[in-house]
């Protein structure tokens, strides 16, 4: 199946359901009428439905069709269980940003880089610190490490654009697999030098680790987002012996 029409279907449907063209608990177009419309088969539509109902924004009931169950928010709304960009975040959310590269610098990885990061001592390192500024608000920090050796073409001005833009589409890498961990942690004198914190003392971060393709771990990120402008979203399906999908641990 050609993946550029079912991507093409997901993105519109997903624009429609964004733009409240369908309003939330409104049932979809049936399959039918899909197919008509876009021209394409039974088994693309559904593949482009499935990947609506991975993020949340539907919900499949057999026998009966496909209900919209997205809620637009005031606040920036980021996924945790998806792989996505700070760009495609921020235009999915319909939110003007700008990427200011803070720090730019090659690092061989010691013991303390290893234990933190992931990365093997030894190993050269890119540390990129920048500042995320929404709506004219910064509101983010990331501080990013990435493996030197699968992006020697990476520059600052990559930087301010897309890492991942990149490396999917110069370097050709498949980016497969985030680990991720959610905190919440006071915050540092760097954080207060870039963000306005209004008051607050702490930061909701999030700390991932991720890999190609080939296992390979490239990225370690923490990124540290303001309290009062976001939250974070993840869709959990309960399975028949009463498992999660979502896994948590409790201490």
């Amino acid at each position: 199946m050609p993946r550029a029409k079912y991507d093409m279907i997901y993105r519109d449907l997903k624009e429609k359901i964004e733009a409240e063209q369908y309003l939330y608990q409104e049932m979809l177009p049936s399959e039918h009428l899909l197919i008509a419309q876009y021209g394409c088969s039974r088994n693309t539509v559904r593949r482009a439905l499935a990947e609506l109902a991975a993020e949340g924004y539907v919900q499949s009931m057999q026998g009966k069709g496909v209900r919209n169950i997205y809620q637009p928010v005031d606040q920036n709304a980021y996924t945790v269980g998806g792989i996505e960009s700070f760009k495609e975040a921020t235009e999915r959310n319909r939110r003007s940003s700008v990427t200011k590269v803070l720090q730019f610098t090659e690092l061989t990885a010691d013991e303390r880089i290893e234990k933190r990061a992931g990365f093997a001592r030894g190993a050269k390192v890119l540390y990129i610190q920048r500042l995320r500024i929404i709506d004219g608000k910064p509101l983010i920090l990331d501080h990013n490490y990435f493996l030197r050796e699968l992006m020697p073409d990476l520059t600052p001005e990559i930087a301010e654009g897309s890492v991942y833009e990149y490396l999917e589409g110069e370097v050709g890498m498949d980016i497969v697999t985030s680990k991720r961990t959610l905190t919440v942690e006071h915050v540092t004198q760097v954080d207060e030098k870039y963000i306005d914190m209004n008051g607050y003392n702490c930061m909701a971060v999030i700390t991932s680790q991720t890999f190609n393709d080939e296992g390979v771990q490239f990225e370690y990120t923490q990124s540290r987002h303001h309290p009062d402008y976001f939250r974070f979203q993840d869709v959990a399906v309960r399975k028949k012996n009463g498992m999660s999908e979502l896994s948590v641990n409790i201490f």
